[in-house]
């Protein structure tokens, strides 16, 4: 059966990390954080956050700015945002995908509502893509079984005519058991291989 739908991760996929391990050790460098309790705080209140149940400025508060800071919460936004660089090679694959015409591209990521939409447009997915299947809006993370099933279901998407990539293994795990077809991100030119495998054409 013929490929219809694409599921591209962002992350590691498309572009950087968006606030991931790296990005959070380089800004408690920047803004001389106590790197461990930062860590610590972040994790207090990062699936909150990617779920949609805090603001980035509510993060913040819990994770940084829960005392007196020499530096202003727009300098911390600023920097974070900062911190997302497309790939380039890899959005020329999507790109590619979407000037066929043969397959409906969305994305499936594990993403706070702020910087994934800055993000999405920073790296210029809205152009490409027709849907964005991000945490922050679906109310659940990666690996969760629930993400990936609704994902498919309000993308009508039959699984073993859908392929989901993804740089992190385990992240592929539950849908490779839903029956969808799957690849692991090593980047762009073998993702150009992997595609061909399963016999997608650019």
């Amino acid at each position: 059966m013929s490929v219809t739908h694409i599921f591209f991760d962002v992350g590691g996929v498309l572009g950087t990390n968006g606030w991931d391990g790296e990005q959070r050790a380089a800004a408690a460098r920047q803004f001389g954080l106590d790197a461990a309790e930062f860590a610590e705080r972040h994790e207090e209140a990062v699936s909150t956050w990617e779920t949609g149940g805090m603001t980035i400025a509510e993060y913040l508060q819990c994770a940084v700015f829960h005392r007196p800071r020499a530096f202003s919460v727009e300098d911390f936004k600023a920097f974070m945002f900062a911190q997302s660089a497309a790939f380039p090679q890899s959005i020329d694959v999507a790109r590619a995908l979407a000037q066929t015409g043969q397959y409906r591209l969305m994305t499936l990521n594990n993403e706070s509502a702020e910087l994934n939409a800055y993000r999405l447009r920073h790296f210029g997915l809205t152009e490409l893509f027709v849907a964005f299947f991000s945490s922050c809006w679906m109310g659940a993370l990666k690996p969760a079984r629930r993400i990936y099933e609704r994902a498919l279901a309000m993308a009508q998407a039959e699984p073993s005519r859908s392929i989901f990539i993804d740089d992190r293994a385990r992240n592929l795990d539950v849908p490779r058991m839903l029956g969808v077809q799957t690849i692991l991100y090593r980047g762009a030119p073998q993702l150009r291989e992997d595609l061909a495998a399963l016999g997608v054409t650019l």
